[in-house]
């Protein structure tokens, strides 16, 4: 049974006892590392990763993003120059450098960003007949987990070993689900690898759960992939519906996530309300 250390917290302890206590609270909750998922491309995965990760910080969270994608546009989406980087994601997992080496602060406020870029795509082959590789991502990042409030992870549209080191250094998947005719396609794959995952690599890895991107209220086919997924789905479903938005679509472009390109779009009052679900979703 768990015991509310601050609730116990006796009349009289000192002021070092009181801020000793405080910072385990906050050192508990620290860290959640959560892999935004899903092997279908153009669904709004890095869409999620950037936006979502900017809203929690807006909400006061530090927030450290890792670019697992060989495409690197959650890189850019953050106005990184992915094409002139010495240290990226590639260099770390051959251990060229270290994970703080990596890390590029505060790229906006409280937000940092653990870049990539297309040379990434030669990792799957580097990564040949080295021993216990799935855990290269997990084993740096345990570095730095405890720095950060959220560790937000965007993987490739496939699922190879890029994906699951992602998911073996994660301690849940979010999985964006495009409104669209073929939403549940593939969806039972990723559903068998994050199980296998689980079992053979991570136990404690949960199904965060699932989001619907680039929905539109105006098309009846946007409202039955929701009702359809939402009786043949039994994980989680998050609440939120991210609209498709000219001013989400616009901000990558100027690298900016949303809350800072247009915060009062109807894109950003949606990440900002998934944000405040994520928040309470312990």
């Amino acid at each position: 049974m768990g015991i509310n250390i601050v609730g116990c917290c006796i009349e009289g302890a000192t002021s070092v006892q009181i801020v000793f206590i405080e910072k385990y609270e906050r050192r508990k909750n620290m860290g959640r590392i959560i892999a935004i998922a899903n092997q279908k491309g153009g669904v709004g995965k890095t869409t999620t990763s950037i936006n979502l990760s900017a809203c929690l910080a807006e909400k006061g969270k530090k927030v450290l993003v890792i670019d697992t994608d060989p495409q690197g546009n959650t890189t850019s989406g953050f106005g990184i120059d992915k094409n002139n980087l010495d240290n990226t994601i590639y260099e770390l997992i051959l251990g060229e450098c270290t994970i703080r080496d990596c890390i590029i602060r505060d790229v906006t406020n409280n937000v940092s960003v653990l870049p990539s870029n297309v040379n990434l795509a030669a990792a799957e082959i580097e990564l040949i007949g080295i021993e216990k590789k799935e855990y290269i991502l997990k084993n740096e990042v345990d570095y730095v987990k405890d720095d950060y409030d959220f560790i937000i992870i965007d993987c490739p549209p496939s699922l190879n070993m890029l994906t699951i080191n992602s998911m073996t250094t994660a301690d849940s998947v979010l999985v964006p689900i495009q409104c669209e005719y073929y939403a549940l396609e593939g969806l039972s794959q990723l559903i068998h690898t994050i199980n296998l995952v689980k079992e053979r690599l991570n136990p404690d890895l949960t199904m965060e759960g699932v989001v619907f991107t680039m929905y539109d209220s105006r098309t009846n086919l946007s409202m039955q992939v929701v009702e359809n997924v939402k009786q043949n789905l039994s994980q989680k479903i998050y609440n939120t519906l991210i609209p498709r938005n000219i001013r989400l679509a616009e901000a990558p472009s100027y690298g900016q996530p949303i809350n800072i390109y247009d915060g009062k779009s109807a894109g950003a009052e949606a990440y900002m309300q998934l944000a405040e679900e994520v928040i309470n979703n312990n």
